[in-house]
């Protein structure tokens, strides 16, 4: 896996993937930027959701459940100090569709937080905080 990086001026810097794809990555105003994307470690917790929910989705597709939205919602608590690490993180699911099983909407949860989610599985190596929760939602 690559990424390379790229000053564009000020605190703001374009990300590009290996696959191609760019983020604009921006500093807050008091540190020279112009708050025009996410900052670093803003990103680093949307790769956590990601990678997580894309594992919650996988699972729930082949355990044949009828999801109709998936939502999640991050939390997190960094460091007081330099560096301003990551100290907790909580993921909250939102699993919206039609008679879904909560069995199988707790066990995909738990294997992404155990099992497959690589970035919230080294965060928590780490010494990161990491807890889950979720709640079921009839589709309407």
């Amino acid at each position: 896996m690559r990424a390379t990086i790229d000053w564009t001026g000020n605190a703001s810097f374009k990300a590009t993937s290996g696959t191609g794809h760019s983020v604009q990555l921006d500093g807050p105003p008091d540190h020279g930027g112009e708050n025009l994307g996410p900052r670093p470690m803003e990103l680093l917790l949307m790769g956590v959701g990601g990678c997580s929910s894309f594992d919650v989705m996988s699972i729930l597709k082949k355990s044949r459940q009828d999801v109709t939205a998936c939502h999640a919602e991050l939390e997190a608590e960094r460091a007081d100090a330099v560096p301003a690490v990551f100290t907790k993180i909580h993921l909250h699911f939102v699993v919206t569709g039609n008679n879904l099983k909560e069995k199988q909407v707790q066990r995909a949860v738990s294997l992404s937080a155990e099992k497959y989610c690589s970035a919230s599985i080294m965060l928590d190596s780490a010494g990161v905080d990491i807890t889950h929760s979720y709640e079921i939602r009839a589709a309407e």
